[in-house]
């Protein structure tokens, strides 16, 4: 399954433990204003969803009936994308005239040209949520930012490491000594989904995140500028680092054949003693209490041991600036984004991480692991956050399609050690992409 979930937004820097410690327990905040009004009624709108086995067709009617409560003579209708590209999915209905009235989980990036997505009253996002712009692209918000996830953290076995004597690595230097004794106890040091290139992509984008832009947040942002490029050392040094772990030996021989679950099963059956991948693998669509009670979990190491967050905040619903009734659409999906029962379920199965102003975590009633708190520390903590790379849809996003080009690195790694090469190409399909 292709690993594209609700969450699409990054800031550079995120409320830190006091911010958190402040957050009332009194209920969201209404909108007052402008395309925030309290929906008119009266209108048949079209919700296109997807779904996976913890996002199933009962979760969407559920969370769809609750959104509902409170807007009388609003009917949604569900469409449901057929697979996980939900973009394409929705440029096929808009190109047959048939463009939803809210879509869930896109990348607004791909809309915005052609005038197809109505941003979120700032009124309403400042009073309900703890980084009202973390969505922002351009200064608007297209997608409400309801919660964040770390993309990606470090799963250990603690038994592994324990049976030999390992300790948590800080620093990219005892990260690979802790991977050189792995391999001498013929213990697979990392598992990696590497058939799967967003899989396969993580180690790239913990690189990418904690060594490019943990020295400088602002790197995208150059790029699109002509300032940097990929070939420059800071950047090319960083993907040397992935080079340099497939020479190592770091994961199986076999790890370009291997998918998402098969990797997930074999880390949490004890085949290998790490696993690089996004927070959603604290929840419990991929592990149970007791699995969680043996694996612990670090940031990406760093040269000089500098914690460095790639951090990726956002919610679900977009709206259509077309629609038949933009202020019944709008309604629809703070209604949505604000009930707690839909942000639990995200919180217990795929380990979303609550952004809310108004809500704390124990106001979910979520039922969560020790694993889950003790990273969720580090969304709390006050430390260095930036964005995680190819992962998000704010201003950070990358050029359209480089995504894929750059995921498409971690399998070709395997082969091509050429890095100054593959970091040319990488440059010449930005300068394409960003005409």
């Amino acid at each position: 399954m292709t690993r594209v979930r609700l969450i699409t937004a990054v800031v550079a820097s995120v409320a830190t433990a006091s911010l958190l410690a402040s957050c009332s327990t009194s209920a969201p905040a209404p909108a007052e204003t402008g395309a925030s009004s309290p929906a008119a009624g009266n209108s048949t709108l079209t919700f296109m969803v997807f779904e996976t086995p913890a996002l199933d067709a009962n979760f969407w009617d559920t969370s769809i009936s609750k959104a509902l409560t409170d807007l009388p003579g609003i009917k949604v209708d569900k469409i449901v994308s057929p697979d996980a590209d939900r973009n394409a999915y929705a440029k096929q209905l808009q190109a047959s005239g048939q463009f939803p009235d809210i879509l869930s989980s896109i990348n607004p990036k791909d809309f915005l040209d052609a005038g197809l997505l109505e941003p979120f009253d700032q009124s309403w996002l400042d009073a309900n949520f703890l980084q009202p712009n973390g969505n922002a692209i351009q200064g608007k918000s297209y997608i409400p930012p309801t919660n964040s996830q770390i993309i990606p953290l470090v799963y250990y076995n603690k038994k592994i490491f324990a049976d030999n004597n390992l300790q948590v690595p800080t620093t990219w230097a005892q990260f690979m000594d802790v991977i050189t004794k792995l391999k001498a106890a013929n213990i697979t040091p990392i598992e990696l989904a590497g058939a799967e290139p967003w899989a396969a992509s993580m180690p790239l984008v913990g690189l990418a995140s904690a060594d490019v832009l943990g020295q400088d947040p602002q790197w995208i942002q150059k790029r699109f500028n002509g300032q940097v490029k990929f070939s420059d050392p800071l950047f090319a040094n960083a993907m040397q680092k992935a080079v340099d772990l497939v020479k190592a030996g770091a994961y199986d021989s076999a790890a370009l054949s291997v998918d998402f679950a098969t990797a997930n099963k074999n880390f949490l059956d004890g085949k290998s003693a790490m696993y690089p991948q996004g927070s959603w693998f604290n929840g419990s669509s991929y592990m149970t209490p007791a699995q969680a009670a043996n694996i612990g979990a670090f940031p990406w190491p760093t040269d000089d041991g500098k914690i460095v967050i790639p951090f990726n905040m956002g919610g679900t619903t977009s709206v259509s600036a077309k629609s038949s009734d933009v202020k019944d659409a709008m309604a629809f999906s703070q209604a949505w984004s604000l009930a707690p029962e839909n942000l639990k379920v995200l919180i217990e199965t795929d380990g979303a991480y609550p952004m809310m102003k108004n809500l704390t975590l124990d106001d979910f009633g979520a039922t969560v692991s020790s694993l889950y708190t003790d990273t969720y520390g580090l969304v709390t903590a006050d430390n260095t956050k930036v964005s995680a790379f190819g992962w998000v849809n704010n201003d950070d996003a990358l050029a359209p399609g480089l995504n894929d080009a750059f995921y498409a690195l971690a399998q070709s790694f395997f082969s091509d050690s050429d890095v100054a090469a593959q970091m040319k190409q990488l440059d010449a399909d930005w300068d394409q992409a960003a005409q």
